[in-house]
């Protein structure tokens, strides 16, 4: 793992670089649904406008862009973790998994990998990290998007399923709604169970059901 200054090594000042990955995760923070990965090849003949930290983005925007980003990149890809996977290894090491499973899936063989942060997720490829490189790199930045809209559209879809969470409103999140809801109800089969809000709520069933 290297960390160098991002304009040290794009393509205008480094033209031995061919083909260069962003990648980034949506996802650590929850207390429900996977974590999720996007790597993104760009194209430096179809730029993409707007491009930024997903998080800085509106939803319309992001929606916007996420499509903008799988019709213009050279090759893109989703990497997921679920719940389950993520109460196995812990937090950080699902995130890595989901990095790796996103670069396996852009198929392609990078000549340089970025990845957002300070851990580097063994990606057979030369990789290098970048605190903030969601708002430094636009390759990072379009990961970034496709990881917030792919997990955001999950959690969507788990809201069908599991309607008395609200997963549509929250999207797992720790917010005071979610944990209203998941002391009402307890957890459901896509809660992380290894993080302390669900395990306390656990701890009490397992309680109250013993008294």
């Amino acid at each position: 793992m290297r960390q160098k200054p991002y304009f040290r090594l794009s393509r205008r000042n480094n033209p031995n670089i061919q083909l260069l990955v962003g990648i980034d995760e949506a996802g650590r923070g929850p207390l429900a649904g996977p974590v999720v990965a996007g790597a993104v090849a760009l194209n430096a003949k179809l730029p993409i406008k707007g491009l930024a930290d997903s998080k800085k983005l509106t939803r319309m925007k992001r929606e916007r862009l996420f499509d903008e980003i799988k019709e213009r990149a050279l090759a893109y890809g989703i990497g997921i973790a679920d719940a389950r996977e993520i109460d196995s290894h812990n937090i950080l090491q699902a995130s890595l998994l989901a990095m790796r499973r996103a670069y396996t899936a852009i198929n392609v063989e990078a000549d340089e990998v970025w990845v957002d942060g300070d851990k580097d997720p063994a990606i057979p490829a030369p990789t290098f990290t970048l605190i903030g490189g969601d708002a430094k790199m636009p390759a990072i930045s379009a990961a970034s998007i496709l990881a917030k809209v792919s997990r955001d559209r999950m959690m969507e879809d788990y809201a069908r399923s599991y309607p008395e969470y609200a997963f549509e409103r929250h999207k797992g999140y720790p917010t005071a709604l979610h944990l209203t809801l998941l002391r009402e109800y307890g957890p459901c089969p896509i809660h992380r169970r290894s993080f302390s809000p669900v395990r306390d709520v656990c701890r009490g069933l397992f309680v109250s059901s013993h008294e």
